[in-house]
């Protein structure tokens, strides 16, 4: 008798086979020409539910540029296994060919040339045709927003997230979780989530003092969908007053609380869900191994590392979802729910090409009445990138936007090394483009960006290294908060992934000078971001300003191999 793995393995297949899983059409169109919006939304409609997933939008209202990593490594049992496979492999592995639609939307490799084939990508009044699409063929569709919603850009910062609110309640979400929002402060998170017209989940946020499930953040909602009991479960990001200043919402805790979900998942089971849906913030592998252990989820829609993956990973009985970021895709399901089971599913990874997508008129007059106040200063020009250069994020360890900013802090702040937060957020800029300031928000807008300067003993360096390197490659993904390595300017290192903590960084230089980091002498510090409340300095975004409007002529930055990676 078949096992209802195996039976979803070979509905996978299948719908790999038919097209109805990971990119359909799209991911064969060899030129931009071809590429229709018919195209990108075309989908043979199945079962009897609809899931719509969105996340990591990062507040990015209009169209952008945005460059996949080149490098994503994955360590222990996740060395090799998606996410953590990046260029020529990924391509390889989803049969993508080089120069389409989907290796520009993937991957990373040539995307300086193919940016100007392809164009932006996202914009949430395009992303709103799509969701409107799916509404027409299956009305009944669960919208899903996995976090990271209000944070990330000039106008979300100066609305204090108000912006973003606006915007996507025309969207008409059903639930959302929940990451950087909590940043905003505990209070202003409250006051809008009072508001929401959708549900505000997170099984695991608590009441801090009490150690009680907080009220204001239901652990999961029913919905009746195509004759269909479904319950979303969310799952906020585990590790928020270790990743971000927990001094900015002292009443909450987090955690995974696995032990929890799987309550919250019997519980639902009990009281007659027929479909259970974990919507998460968690991180890929972290949901993978989540997955492992918890019984009883059929599909968890993952958030937080930003991954784009064009077709699910099953694990036990649960198909794992990822979305990428910025608004650049968007995630259907369908699925054939049957006597309570989840017996088969269709997927699509939809790429919001913004030349090809009709914007919506009426987000679009949402989206421009939030910006209209601050168009002026959105649209400054304050520098450009030279002709080969390309600003991008993403990666584990060195991006050029991050190389620019650590120039910024060594340079404004007068420091020996500069540290800029492994940050997944944020849109690239082609070479020959003008830089706004919006673009320089775009990478660094947040509610505790001072620019600090401050001493560290090349001893103290080595242990914040050694510190944030096991949060990204701890063996254990519990242990991991989903971020990339803190990026250093000034300041070379050789790291061991596969080495345990306290023994993956050595042979610290300081560059300037060429001579190895003295455990013993002071270095002067500039860095961003930090945790500790009561920071002062100027903040990042005008200290990047400032650098990039001082250069004569185009921002061109030497290749950075200051790193050397070793057990990748």
């Amino acid at each position: 008798m078949i096992s209802r793995r195996d039976f979803l393995q070979t509905s996978m297949a299948a719908a790999a086979l038919y097209g109805g899983s990971g990119f359909g059409n799209w991911g064969r169109l060899a030129a931009q020409q071809a590429l229709t919006q018919d195209k990108l939304l075309e989908f043979d409609t199945f079962g009897n539910v609809s899931l719509v997933h969105i996340t990591d939008i990062h507040a990015q209202l209009k169209p952008i540029y945005f460059r996949e990593p080149s490098v994503n490594i994955g360590v222990g049992g996740n060395k090799g296994a998606v996410p953590h496979v990046t260029g020529a492999d990924f391509r390889k592995l989803y049969g993508i060919d080089d120069g389409s639609p989907s290796a520009y939307a993937l991957t990373s490799d040539d995307f300086n040339a193919l940016a100007k084939g392809y164009g932006r990508v996202g914009g949430l009044d395009r992303v709103a045709t799509v969701i409107n699409s799916i509404r027409a063929d299956r009305p009944d569709a669960l919208l899903l927003d996995g976090g990271d919603t209000w944070h990330g850009s000039y106008t979300c910062h100066h609305t204090q997230g108000q912006d973003m609110v606006n915007v996507m309640n025309a969207l008409k979400p059903d639930a959302m979780t929940f990451h950087w929002e909590f940043t905003l402060g505990s209070d202003r998170v409250n006051e809008i989530v009072e508001g929401l017209p959708f549900a505000a989940l997170g099984q695991n946020i608590f009441d801090a003092e009490w150690d009680e499930p907080a009220e204001l953040f239901p652990p999961y909602k029913f919905f009746e969908r195509g004759g269909v009991k479904i319950a979303v479960i969310g799952q906020a990001f585990p590790y928020m007053p270790i990743a971000n200043p927990g001094w900015m919402f002292p009443e909450y805790s987090f955690g995974i609380r696995d032990e929890r979900m799987q309550e919250m998942v019997d519980q639902v089971r009990a009281e007659g869900a027929e479909l259970v849906v974990c919507l998460s913030h968690n991180g890929f592998d972290v949901d993978k191994q989540m997955a492992g252990k918890v019984k009883g989820i059929d599909v968890i829609l993952s958030g937080h590392t930003h991954d784009a993956l064009p077709e699910p990973v099953l694990v036990e009985e649960t198909i794992i979802v990822a979305s990428g970021s910025n608004g650049k895709f968007v995630s259907r399901v369908d699925l054939d729910v049957r006597d309570g089971r989840m017996m088969g599913f269709r997927h699509k990874l939809i790429p919001i090409f913004s030349d090809v997508i009709t914007p919506d008129a009426e987000v679009t007059k949402v989206i421009d009445a939030q910006r209209a106040p601050y168009a002026d200063k959105l649209a400054e020009v304050i520098g450009q990138t030279a002709d080969d250069q390309v600003l991008y994020r993403r990666g584990n360890f060195n991006g050029t936007w991050d190389d620019l900013i650590c120039d910024a802090l060594i340079s404004e702040r007068e420091a020996d090394i500069a540290l800029s937060p492994g940050v997944r957020w944020g849109p690239s800029i082609p070479a020959g483009h003008d830089i706004t300031r919006e673009d320089i928000w775009n990478v660094t807008s947040m509610s505790y960006g001072e620019a600090y300067r401050t001493e560290m003993t090349g001893e103290f360096l080595h242990v914040v290294l050694e510190d944030v390197a096991d949060n990204l490659f701890n063996p254990d993904p519990y242990y991991q908060q989903g971020g990339d390595m803190v990026r250093v300017g000034g300041l070379g290192y050789r790291i061991d992934v596969t080495k345990p903590q306290g023994e993956r960084i050595t042979e610290m230089t300081l560059l300037k000078t060429g001579e190895a980091i003295d455990a013993s002498k002071t270095y002067q510090i500039a860095g961003w971001a930090s945790v500790n409340e009561g920071t002062e300095g100027p903040p990042i975004w005008d200290v990047v300003e400032a650098h990039i409007a001082k250069q004569e002529g185009p921002i061109s930055l030497d290749p950075n191999n200051s790193v050397t990676v070793v057990g990748a």
